[in-house]
């Protein structure tokens, strides 16, 4: 069996397998540009809720420190949504969100995380727990999108990929040091 053979028969699930294979929907892709596409669409609205979320995130920190890095992020957030509506723009398709369920349950989560922590420190370091979470989703995605751009020659838009993917990891690295600088120690003694 040749090579390629071998990978065609691997790939395509048997009807002696475990697992029963997912039917796709009616508009589900069928290739990788789809998917990119598909893809830009669930980020496009997390990033629109993210901006309707980060004020209340803020809103209940009591560190100045903390206050003044998620409104730092929430201006960023904000230029996010616009280069995604530049690379919408530059792929000739319209800026339209798809709902996030990822997202969705991250900030649910975070909110339950509130109401869970008395308003202080340890509400503090929740809040940064909730957000790194959301970071990391956002890297994984724009890391994501961006190897997608890249085989897809969608060069422009892989360049503002990366600038989000490269503001995403230092929100994470400020709220990391946030963190370690003195919230996590002042919620020990609290």
């Amino acid at each position: 069996m040749k090579n390629n053979e071998k990978e065609k028969s691997t790939a395509t699930p048997t009807k002696n397998s475990k697992e029963a294979v997912v039917e796709a929907n009616k508009n589900a892709a069928s290739n990788l540009k789809e998917l990119f596409i598909d893809a830009l669409k669930d980020i496009y609205w997390a990033e629109q809720a993210l901006v309707k979320a980060l004020p209340k995130m803020a809103a209940n920190a009591s560190s100045p420190k903390l206050q003044s890095s998620i409104s730092d992020h929430h201006a960023m957030t904000e230029n996010q949504v616009v280069r995604l509506e530049q690379i919408f723009k530059l792929l000739n398709e319209k800026a339209e969100g798809k709902k996030c369920e990822a997202l969705t349950g991250l900030l649910k989560e975070g909110n339950e995380m509130l109401e869970e922590t008395a308003y202080g420190p340890v509400r503090d370091a929740a809040i940064i727990a909730a957000s790194q979470k959301i970071e990391h989703y956002e890297m994984a995605t724009y890391g994501t999108l961006f190897a997608f751009a890249k085989v897809l020659g969608e060069n422009d838009a892989a360049k503002l990929l990366q600038q989000t993917l490269a503001e995403e990891c230092e929100a994470d690295k400020i709220l990391t040091d946030v963190a370690t600088g003195c919230i996590n120690m002042d919620a020990v003694q609290a």
